[in-house]
């Protein structure tokens, strides 16, 4: 159940989410209301970067992968001189989609309607019966699919703008991109994906599971507690202790752990392997990068507003050999309570065919379509857009609870001693980074953030 509202309506949210948010609260509505959810498509999806691929999916001249911004169906391509392009799935001519297929590789899309066709960089090429429908060709470029105005690419993950002006992508990201940097920039050739993202859909908004990701440790030692029951996790219960929040202008936000403290000085790197270990090369990372990957590294992040990061160590089975996890995941949205989940699992590129069966396994038990963390995080999720349809709730003004760690012994402040952009928290109590990204979001629905984002770039 949705409660649309009007344009108005909308404003009188988003102004009760700024007096909220000075409490440290947060309306309920946002999470499923029709006229808010319209605003976020306007407001955020197009006019923020937002990841659309991997180079390594489209590795050849040709190759193509169907992707989505916000709702609008995009083909995402390698032309033949090498160039990544970002085309509108709709045909100029009536609108039809002239992309049916999720993959593959072609040097033309033709529409099925009336035969319109476009080259894989844009161009109209094609209009049957010409001389008789038309006379004389229409422009290619001027009548070609619409293009996503900016494109650019950071450790090969392809990020595309809708607006014609605003932010490089690097100034987007700032911190973020600092981050991506260390996450997967350990090796010269850097990371591929093992295949084509899990699809899978869920009853919940997009914001949720954003948020999550951003830097909530606090629910991992309750809703995740069975995975350590059965020896697939352990130390849940030191998660936030040994926490540490990472938060950047933009609404980037990442959360990691003090590993070497948490288990053992010996656990760097994530936890991989010397056969892993010894083909990267830390040369490239600053000073703040180093002791990051060294000590504290990030276990879950999100980049602003729908791309969401985790790695860690786990089996695949009770027992079984550990593995590293890397996943990225978008919260596609589907409606104000619905959303696709797309996850990646990927590897490092140098790793062999072993490696990487076993890592993507391990990957898929643990954040796969059923994985065992999944299906937690899943469950929960779907009980707030219900909360947030709730006649009873919202004649109750219904607000969420973001002020942990207020009144908390646990010091909260920023590290003096961070050298890096952004803050850092050495703990993950508080809901720091949420209030992060729920400030950043109204900014941008307001029309404030979208094309400047404060801070220089990383």
């Amino acid at each position: 159940m949705t409660i649309p509202l009007s344009a108005n309506g909308v404003d009188r949210i988003l102004d009760r989410v700024e007096a909220s948010l000075k409490e440290d609260l947060l309306p309920v509505e946002i999470f499923n209301d029709e006229a808010v959810f319209r605003a976020e498509l306007e407001q955020i999806f197009t006019k923020c970067w937002v990841f659309v691929a991997h180079e390594s999916e489209i590795p050849k001249a040709g190759d193509f992968v169907q992707r989505r911004i916000g709702l609008d169906p995009v083909i995402v391509t390698r032309d033949g001189k090498g160039g990544i392009n970002v085309l509108s799935n709709y045909c100029r001519h009536r609108g039809t989609q002239v992309c049916q297929t999720d993959s593959g590789n072609s040097r033309f899309f033709k529409c099925p309607y009336h035969g319109w066709t476009y080259s894989n960089d844009g161009d109209l090429v094609g209009t049957p019966h010409l001389h008789d429908a038309y006379g004389e060709r229409p422009d290619p470029k001027a009548w070609g699919l619409m293009r996503a105005p900016q494109v650019a690419t950071r450790q090969g993950f392809v990020f595309a703008s809708l607006a014609p002006e605003g932010p490089s992508l690097d100034e987007y990201l700032g911190g973020a991109g600092w981050m991506l940097d260390l996450i997967a920039g350990l090796h010269p050739d850097g990371m591929r994906v093992t295949g084509p993202p899990d699809r899978y859909k869920v009853k919940a908004n997009w914001k949720s599971a954003a948020e999550n990701f951003s830097g909530d440790g606090y629910h991992v030692d309750h809703l995740h507690w069975s995975t350590q029951q059965i020896h697939v996790s352990q130390g849940l219960e030191g998660g936030c202790a040994f926490g540490r929040a990472y938060e950047f202008p933009g609404g980037h936000n990442f959360l990691g752990h003090a590993w070497t403290k948490l288990i053992h000085p010996g656990f760097v790197l994530w936890g991989y392997p010397p056969g892993i270990t010894e083909h990267f090369d830390l040369s490239g990372l600053d000073e703040a990068q180093l002791h990051v990957v060294t000590h504290e590294p990030p276990t879950v992040g999100t980049i602003f507003p729908n791309l969401s990061f985790i790695r860690f160590l786990t089996p695949a089975v009770p027992g079984g050999p550990m593995s590293v996890v890397t996943s990225f995941r978008q919260w596609q949205p589907l409606g104000p309570g619905e959303i696709e989940l797309w996850s990646w699992q990927f590897v490092w590129d140098f790793m062999s065919e072993e490696e990487a069966r076993e890592a993507y396994v391990t990957g898929q038990f643990t954040f796969g379509s059923a994985g065992i963390f999944e299906q937690d995080d899943t469950v929960a999720w779907e009980g707030i857009p219900r909360a947030a349809a709730s006649p009873w709730m919202r004649q109750a003004g219904m607000r969420f609870h973001f002020q942990q760690g207020n009144n908390s012994a646990v010091d909260q402040s920023p590290d003096p001693a961070w050298t890096g952009p952004g803050i850092k928290r050495n703990t993950g109590y508080g809901e720091h980074n949420q209030l992060a990204f729920y400030r950043h979001w109204l900014s941008v629905m307001r029309g404030d953030a979208a094309v400047t984002i404060e801070g220089a770039e990383v």
